[in-house]
Order: C-alpha cells, then structure tokens, then sequence
C-alpha cells in the first residue's frame, strides 16, 4: 500500500463533508479483502456504509453443482479435480452422507485440488487410463483461462462440469427490486478488465447510480470510493475507470473472443438466490463431448439432482445480496466458523463471512486501521 496515495485519497473523503446516509455497494471478493484487512470501514466518515456484494463464486455456486460433483466423485471411475475452494462447500445432505467434496475423498474418492487449467492437461495427461472430470467454478476472469483451455484442445479424456457464472447479471437483478438497497457501486477490476469497463454502464445510463472500476490496493479502493461520493454529491453521475493501469476500453478481445467460442450464456441458477436470466457459463455444443453433465450416467438421474437453497438458518444467500453484513447472520461465529462452516460464505477467501472473520479475529482490521487513521489530518 503507497501510505502517500492512501493518504491523499482519505484526506479527499473527509474533505468533501458530506453528511447524507450513502450505501456503496463492492461486487468483488477480493474488494471485500481488501477492504476489511486494511481496515478501510474504520477510516471512513460515519455516514458512509461499505456493503459486501455478489462476489463470490464458490458462495453462488448451486447446491446440484456441487452434489453431483460429489456423486461423480464417489460413483463413477474417475479422477475429480477442481479449485481449491470448492472441496469444503458443504451441500444439504443428512450426517452420514458425504457433505463436501473433501469428505468425498476421506471415503476413498479420488479429488484433487488445482490451481490452474494447465494442472488439469497435466494429470489427465498423466492418467490416460482415467477420466478426469474438471469441476470448474468462477466468475469471467476463471473462465478465461478455462476457456482457452478448450479451444486449444483437450484430452480425450478429460470432461469438463462447468459452474461459471457472469457479475453484472446479479447486480442488474438487485437494481431491478424496488428495494434497492446501495447508492453506489465498486465495480470490480479484474472482470473490467477481460470484459471491458463498459460492461457496467448500464448501471449509470438505466439506474443513475455513481459507477468505479477499483484495483485491489487500498489506494485503488479509496480513489473508487472518492469518485462514486463525489458524483452522488455533485449529482454528476459518470462510469469512473480507476484502474487504467489494467482495464481498457473494450477489455481482453482475446479472452472475450475465447469465451464466446468454447461456451453459451444461458439462464443460471444461484445459490439461494435463484434463477438469473442469461448469467451463466454453458459448455458450447461444438465441445459436448468433453460435457460431463452428458458424458456420465449419474448426472442423468433425476434422484441425484438436488435444488436445495442454503442450510437451515443460514443467512448466506441474505449476505450475497447485500442485505445484511456477515455479523448479522444467526449462524455466525456460532454454528459456523471457517473450521466448521455451514454456509458457503465462510469457506472461500472470496467469502464475506470468511473474510470478517479472519480480519477480526485476528486483529487485523484494528492495527492496520490505527495504521491509516493518523494518515487523516
């Protein structure tokens, strides 16, 4: 973090005296780390309310995702990989039953966590005598890579079970509620910069709401916030790209053009949300063969498919949408801890409970605020 550009940024905020209530809502994970770990909210004017937002691809995934990677995983012969994440999201099943993949693979299934696309090419070039089903969960800037993956040519043996989801199709979905419940929004920057930044220009032109693209250093996220107070104070609402470092007009051509060839958009189901029209990543009919939804029996059966919203209790899906803030959850720091979670927003790094968590209990979100606050003068 540039302590001088923080410096300047926040001197700026408190500058502009505002007294008006203003909600911003970040889409991004990693906005959200950001945020909490520098202790951004402790440093801001009281009337300025930082809300988590739909960020976060392991917290949406659909429970029948994840349930059938976990019967593929147990019933078919095969290697599962997927990232890292994925292999503690628990899914409503009773005690006996295998509730993540994690506990897949301690009853004798055989899952790997990846990192990269690449890892998948390697291990199922190393296991030719084995399929490999790839469960590959993310927003844009993980299926870029996937994608690319594709269309270079997979192996024979290797099927893929695609999760991936679209952003701006979740925020166009809360901006439609007559309920609005955020004045502005952090858009995220690493999606602007595959899909371009003018992928969010319809929340100025059909919602006048105050719009900035933000990296992920503290300074990034303090010019962001600027810009979206200053337009909704000086009532000049405009898209802010405060990230020109990495996102361009247009975005990643390559990526986007990729996408466009390996997968379809389609209506996508989120993890306690619903339904989202047009928000999801579907294999292209051109790669069906490499399709394990078509590939495996089990996927088939209607018995195995599972619509289930979030646990008992949980208020996930209420934190994803921005209506209320990890703390407020009536599973928080009781019945749900990273070590034992029972909702997906406190397994991933990206997950706002995981994140509050982390920063708070461990003391991060006081020294590095004590850190900034005298930074304000």
């Amino acid at each position: 973090m540039s302590v001088t550009n923080a410096k300047h940024w926040l001197q700026k905020i408190h500058a502009l005296n505002g007294s008006e209530k203003i909600k911003i809502m970040n889409v991004c994970g990693g906005h959200e780390r950001t945020i909490s770990s520098a202790g951004i909210r402790h440093v801001l004017p009281d009337n300025i309310e930082l809300i988590p937002g739909p960020g976060c691809p392991v917290c949406v995934c659909p429970e029948e995702d994840i349930f059938l990677a976990i019967q593929l995983a147990l019933d078919e012969d095969i290697i599962l990989i997927t990232f890292g994440d994925m292999l503690r999201v628990p899914v409503n099943v009773v005690k006996k039953e295998a509730r993540t993949l994690e506990q897949a693979r301690a009853k004798g299934a055989d899952v790997r966590a990846i990192a990269s696309p690449l890892e998948a090419i390697k291990i199922a070039e190393e296991n030719k005598q084995k399929k490999i089903v790839f469960f590959a969960a993310g927003f844009e800037t993980t299926m870029s890579p996937v994608a690319a993956m594709i269309v270079q040519g997979l192996p024979d043996n290797l099927t893929l079970l695609l999760s991936g989801r679209l952003t701006w199709p979740a925020v166009a979905m809360l901006l439609a509620y007559d309920d609005v419940n955020f004045d502005a929004l952090i858009a995220p920057g690493h999606v602007s910069t595959v899909m371009g930044p003018e992928e969010w220009s319809f929340v100025v032109d059909k919602h006048h709401l105050p719009v900035a693209i933000a990296g992920f250093e503290a300074e990034s996220m303090l010019a962001a916030i600027y810009s979206v107070l200053r337009q909704k104070q000086e009532q000049r609402i405009f898209l802010d790209n405060c990230y020109q470092e990495v996102v361009h007009e247009g975005g990643n051509v390559t990526a986007k053009k990729l996408l466009h060839e390996a997968m379809d958009i389609v209506d996508s189901n989120w993890r306690g949300i619903g339904v989202i029209a047009q928000s999801g990543f579907k294999l292209s009919s051109l790669y069906s063969k490499h399709d394990a939804r078509l590939v495996f029996a089990t996927a088939h059966d209607a018995q195995r498919r599972r619509l289930g919203e979030m646990p008992a209790a949980c208020d996930c899906a209420k934190v994803v949408l921005g209506k209320i803030v990890p703390t407020e959850c009536r599973l928080y720091g009781a019945a749900c801890t990273p070590e034992s979670p029972i909702g997906p927003c406190m397994v991933s790094d990206e997950g706002a409970c995981h994140i509050w968590w982390n920063t708070r209990r461990k003391g991060t979100v006081n020294s590095l605020s004590q850190t900034i606050a005298p930074l304000i003068i």
